[in-house]
This record gives structure tokens, sequence and C-alpha cells, in this order.
């Protein structure tokens, strides 16, 4: 059951296996995965692969999915925050922002849904290779503050991924799942309150949780979403672009990918800070073939980003006044996220709590321990602890509608509020005529990233008729807060006001007492009259756009592999070519004619040159075609390497075996007295034939040249010593017989007359005579 944390800067996967948790290292074996996609003339490289395109192909290879999924291009966050930390071009499509880069040659626009499903893509092949099979089922994390239309998107994401996200959880309750799941000490009456303090790559949260035994129940959250990690490497990049623009007359904002140097050259800075008291930081070519270089100590580090600490307290002091607790009512203060690290972040925030923090949490890796927790909990098939996740919405929901002809009723109502549990449902009761519709759309949009559209979707109750007598129809209308906190309309249905009758409750009777006939009473009832039509618009994909986008990612797939494929057997004809060449002038020399080898040696250079000129960009097919043409005279040669190598070795461990089993079969030792003549000389004729084959075969093959094909070979020198081991054995192991033991003789019996005189015998001497009347 795997478990996706989806971080900014790297993303780690988690399993939930062998009644435990494993983190899934990637194709080169970390623990943590670059969320970048890249693209290039022939192929995408997702991962690792795109990592090692950011410095040369910057232009074409994106990070920072995380933070515009589910976003609109003209939202100024995305403009004109997001915009500097990435080396794509940021454009519309079809609503959502994405990116134009160069893919195949053509230019080429991809929203943020499909760069994220791109992604997951890789995580789950990444996934399958581990667990040796398919997958479908995950949980995602995402941050707190995310919108409804983020929330779909990543859904959809995945099911352009070909996955089944069973829950889109919360970044902070992940944490706490995998906090209070393991913990065998947690209360059932009075809850422990732990805080959870997350400092990520680019942002910034606080959540209060109460734990009891075998649940836990998030009571207040809160976010600073322009503070992480990358906005430290930025301050340094600014500071930097000052110093060496003055040091050495360059303008390296005018030069893109100068700032792409610089920025991971800040962000290598700020890890060693972290350890050092001062660093020196370097670029080599950093534009212009200028070499830049400088000093830089920790404490002017710390006294750079100071701004951006203090912007830490306010989301701690709101989510501790909104969770309602003092600080003796706070248990512990659980540390997770890799910028948390930074000495300058741990003393400001013991600053702020004024007491001290904890880590018992790994602060990469405890996110994704929590989603594969919750993937557990969520399957059927997977068994697990019992643990109860009651999450809340960060973002109040209010449902709008138009208001009846002379009708002056309320127009809205908060339906949803600030913390309101998730999953959760609210009835609505409208009375109507005919179809009509609902608008949803956050309450407070001052808690929302700045210029994002407050609206959430549409809901339009089709099917409505009035009643029979003319009157209004009563319709209720159910809105669920699902499990991944994303807001649906699940049903809608007339009731009527019907008479029915009912038993009267009675007490019940007394021991002895007859029980009476319950009392019949008449009440009116509202009961279910008929299903109405919910059809539901959201700023998302519709279905058929989602079925091309899935069919797409897979034909992407798809030509990814084959790319890969053809590049893998391009390689290994070139390391073939490289290595026969080497091979035929030096060991393999012996083991080719003269003739031969000057032949394979111009097929060789004949291969090298196709593969570098009409070679350079064919089919796999044609790559493997001309490697089997190559092996048909390489492979002969090798083969007769290799035996003359492991023949000698099979031939002398065969002669220490003939010699063995000869010593036994005419062996005078007491351990092998009870085998029989006849079967030690079948040892012996079976010995001297293996022998004879040995001593035939070996004189044949030294007659051969070496360039001849064998006359014996290793494998079968071994089998006729496993043959002599099995015919052998039995007989030379036989265990010796055990003794025979001789049963004693049994005593004879009394003759019968003397059986019949003894009893007179004994009374004539028993004593003296007596007289019988």
């Amino acid at each position: 059951m795997p478990g996706f944390d989806i971080g900014n800067l790297q993303s780690v996967i988690a399993v939930a296996r062998n009644r435990g948790i494993d983190i899934v290292a990637n194709e080169v074996s970390n623990r943590a995965t670059p969320t970048m996609v890249s693209f290039g003339d022939k192929q995408r490289y997702i991962g690792e692969s795109a990592k090692n395109q950011e410095m040369s192909n910057f232009k074409n290879t994106m990070g920072a999915i995380k933070r515009l999924i589910g976003r609109s291009y003209s939202e100024p966050e995305v403009k004109d925050f997001e915009a500097q930390f990435i080396g794509c071009q940021l454009c519309d499509v079809g609503g959502e922002v994405g990116v134009e880069v160069n893919y195949l040659g053509e230019a080429t626009r991809f929203s943020a849904t499909q760069l994220y499903a791109m992604y997951l893509g890789k995580l789950r092949d990444t996934t399958m290779k581990e667990i040796g099979g398919a997958m479908s089922d995950v949980v995602i994390s995402v941050p707190g503050w995310y919108t409804d239309r983020q929330r779909r998107a990543v859904q959809q994401a995945s099911r352009i991924a070909g996955l089944n996200c069973l829950r889109v959880l919360n970044d902070s309750t992940a944490a706490a799942l995998g906090y209070g799941i393991t913990k065998s000490d947690l209360p059932e009456d009075t809850a422990r309150n732990v805080v959870f303090v997350d400092l990520g790559h680019s942002s910034f949260s606080v959540s209060v949780v109460a734990f009891k035994k075998g649940e836990l129940k998030v009571k207040s959250v809160a976010y600073e979403r322009g503070v992480g990690g990358r906005n430290f490497d930025q301050a340094l990049l600014d500071h930097f672009i000052g110093v060496f623009n003055d040091k050495y007359k360059i303008d390296i904002r005018s030069n893109n990918k100068a700032q792409v140097r610089l920025r991971a050259a800040c962000e290598k800075l700020k890890k060693v800070l972290s350890a050092n008291s001062q660093a020196p930081i370097t670029v080599e070519n950093l534009m212009n073939d200028v070499d830049a270089s400088a000093m830089y100590s920790r404490e002017e580090f710390v006294e750079l980003i100071g701004p951006l600490l203090q912007r830490l307290e306010k989301p701690i002091n709101s989510a501790i006044a909104d969770s309602g607790l003092t600080n003796e009512e706070i248990h512990s203060i659980e540390l997770v996220g890799g910028s948390i690290r930074i000495p300058a972040v741990k003393q400001r925030l013991t600053e702020f709590f004024g007491r001290e923090l904890s880590y018992t949490l790994n602060q990469d890796e405890a996110v994704a321990r929590g989603c594969a927790l919750q993937c557990a909990i969520a399957s059927p098939v997977f068994r697990v602890r019992d643990f109860v996740v009651n999450d809340i919405t960060a973002h109040p929901i209010r449902f709008k509608w138009e208001a009846m002809s002379g009708s002056d009723d309320d127009t809205s109502l908060d339906v949803f509020a600030r913390y309101n549990a998730i999953p959760s449902t609210k009835m609505l009761t409208f009375y109507r005529k005919q179809a009509f519709g609902i608008e949803a759309e956050y309450a407070d949009p001052t808690h929302l990233p700045p210029g994002t559209n407050a609206w959430i979707s549409r809901f339009d109750i089709s099917g409505v008729e009035p009643m029979e007598n003319g009157d209004l129809a009563t319709i209720k209308v159910k809105a669920r807060l699902d499990l991944s906190g994303v807001l649906n309309v699940t049903s809608a249905y007339t009731v009527e006001e019907v008479e029915v009758e009912e038993a009267v409750p009675q007490a019940e009777a007394k021991e002895g007492e007859e029980a009476k006939a319950p009392e019949m009473r008449k009440v009116r009832k509202l009961v279910k009259k008929a299903e109405l039509a919910v059809t539901q618009a959201s700023q998302c994909l519709d279905a058929a756009t989602l079925t091309e986008l899935a069919k797409r990612e897979r034909e992407m797939h798809t030509a990814d592999d084959m790319v890969n494929a053809t590049e893998v057997a391009k390689n290994a004809l070139e390391e073939y070519i490289y290595e026969l060449r080497s091979k035929v002038e030096s060991e393999y020399a012996a083991f080719i004619e003269a003739g031969e080898r000057q032949a394979f040696l111009t097929q060789l250079t004949a291969a090298e040159d196709w593969l570098y000129d009409e070679g350079e960009d064919t089919t796999k097919d044609a790559y493997a075609e001309k490697l089997a043409g190559l092996k048909t005279l390489g492979e002969p040669a090798s083969e007769r390497f290799r035996e003359d190598r492991e023949r000698p070795k099979a031939a002398r461990e065969l002669r220490d075996t003939i010699a063995q089993w000869a010593d036994r079969a005419t062996s005078q030792e007491e351990r092998y007295a009870h085998i029989t003549s006849e079967e030690r000389q079948r040892v012996i004729d079976r010995v001297e034939k293996v022998q004879e084959w040995l001593d035939d075969k070996l004189d044949k093959q030294s007659a051969r040249p070496k360039w001849d094909a064998p006359v014996v070979f290793a494998h079968e020198i071994a089998r006729q010593r496993e043959d002599l081991v099995y015919f052998a054995n039995p007989i030379m192991s036989r265990p010796k017989p055990e003794p025979k033991v001789e049963e004693p003789a049994a005593a004879a019996e009394p003759a019968a007359a003397d059986a019949a005189n003894a009893p007179a015998a004994d009374a004539a001497s028993a004593g003296p005579d007596m007289d019988v009347d």
C-alpha cells in the first residue's frame, strides 16, 4: 500500500508491507526523487534524469509543480512570484497555468495537471519495480491550504496517470498519523495535544492535533505559503547577484543560465552553513568565462534571512490561539520538513515556543510514512491497527442561490465553517417549483492565495416539479466534504408529508402483568418522493478531456519506453564494438585465426562508422540486428577464450574426484570393510572409464589450435564429475550393517513324572508322621 509525499523540491515514496513501512529508493538508490519534469527532442525526462537536465536544458525543465497545479495563469502570485523559480515559459492551458516547452522538436503546451500526472507516473513505475507487480491505489499528500480546485486537480492527475487516489491527505495530518499510530501509551480520556511544525522547501505550516487511543483530531491549522527553503535560497541569490555584479562587473540577471548556476551554488552554501560557521561559495564559469567566488558566514546568513524567520511567528500564534490551548496543555512540539535542519530556524522556533523541541519523526520521510499508513487503513485487503483520522478544512464554504420571485428569503448560507470536520455531510432544504442552481464559493477569500478565484463550483438540480396542488416542492440537498476535503452535492430529492400510523411508546409491563396491545397514533412524516438529477460544473477538467489526456499520457509513456530501450540497444552495440576491438587485439588474439582476426577488426570498424553516421538515430531493431551480426563472430572467440580458462579447472576437479573414489574403492579401512569386492570393482571400473574419457578428450583438445572449436567443454567435464559422484557415493557410503545379537537359551521345563511326584516328596520330608482317621 503506497503513499506519495509530493514535495516542491523532491518527493518520497513509502510502502506499507511486511508489518512495517518501507521507503522506496529510486533507480539511483536515492530515498527521495527530484520533483521535476524535463522535455527533449526525443523524450521526456522525469525525476533524477530531469535533475540532470536542469543546467543544460533549463528552459525546458520544470519544477515547482506542487505550487502550480490547480491554479490560474492570471493569479498574481503565479505570474509575479512563482515564475522566478521556474526556467520554463509559463502560459495559460485551458484555464490552468502551464508551460510552453520544446518537446519532440515542437513548441508544446502542458497544463500543471498534466505535468503532475507525468511525475506521478514516474513514482508509479518506481513503486511497481520495488513491489514487483502492478499498483493502483495510493494516498497522496498535499498542503493543507490547497483549495477545492487544487485537490480535484491532484485527483484528476492521478486518473491521468492510471492511479486510484484513495485520499488526498494534508501534509501535517499525514505526519500526525505516523506519529500517533505508533504510540502505545496514548490516553483514553484526556487528549494528548501535540503541535506539528513543518518547514519545507516552499511553505511553512503549523497544526495542533489532539491524540487519544486509536484516534487523532486536528484542532487547528495555520500556514505561511511564502516561507520555505527556496526563499532562503532566493535571499542568498539576490545577495550574491549584487556581490558578483560589483566584483566582476557582470549582469547576472540578464543571463537565465547564470542565475540557475548561482541558485544551485546558494542552495549548497545554505546546507554547508548548517554545519559550519563559514563557507566559500564558488561558481565556475558563471558567465562571460568568469569564475566567481566569495566567503560567507553563518552570522551573515542569519541576519540576511531575519525577516523571513520573523514571518514564522504569525502562523504559530494563530494555530495555538485557534486551538484554545494553553502552553501547559501542549504535550510536545514535533518538527518535520527539510528546512527545519537550519540552525537559525531551530533557534527561532525554540524562542517562539519557549521550550525544547522534539525531533522524534524523520523530517524528510514522516509525511510519506503517514500516507502509506492511511492507504493501508483505507484498503480492504490490508490489516492495520484501527486508527481514526479526524481532519478539518482550512477554508469556510458558502452556498449561494437565486431568490424566488417575490421572496425576501436569504440567498446564501455558510454551510461548512472554517475548521469544519472532514469528512462531513450537511442537509439543506429548498422550496421550489422548477429547476434551480446552487453556487459554492469560499466565504473568506483572505485565507486564499492572493488573486485566487473564490468560486468553487455550481450544482444544477433538475427534474423539479410543483406539488399536485400547485404548492412548492420540498427539496432535500445533501452536500458533502469527502475524505479529501473535496466538495460535492451527492444527492437531491423531493420529499412529501404523509400521514402514517405508528405505535405509541409503552412502559414495559411489570413482572406478572399482561402486556397491553400497543396503541396506534397517526403522525405526519416527510418521506422521499423522487430523486432529482444533479449536474456539477467546476474549474477542473471535464470527463471527455480527462479521458483524452489519459490516453495521451499513455502514448507518451510508451514512446519514452521505446526511446529508452533504443538508447539501451545503441549503448550495448557501442560497448560491444569497443570491448571486442580491445580483446581481439589482446586476450582473444590466440583464439581467432590470423586471417579471420583482421576481417573481424575490419567489420568492427565498419560497424563503428555506421553507428556514428547513418546509425546515429535509428531504431532499436536496427541496433539489435547489427549487434547480433557482430556476435556471430565475436561469441565463438569469446567462448573459446572462456573455455581455455575454465577447462583446466574443471579437469583438475574431475581428476581429484577420480582419485578420491579410487582411493576409497581400494581402501582397507575398517569403515569400508562391509563393502563387497563386487561393489568395489564397479566403482573402480567406473573410475577407469571416466579417466579414459578425460584423457582422450584432453589429448584431442591439445592437438587442436586454439582458434578451432573446442573438443570438450568445461560444463561437460563438470557433468562427468557429477555423474561419477552420483554413481559412487551410494555404494561407498552405504552404512555398515548392525551386528546380530543372539537371544539367550530358554530354561528346560521339568518332566511330567517329576512334577507329579514332587508334592509327595515334599510332604514326606516336612516333619513327623501324623495319624489320619
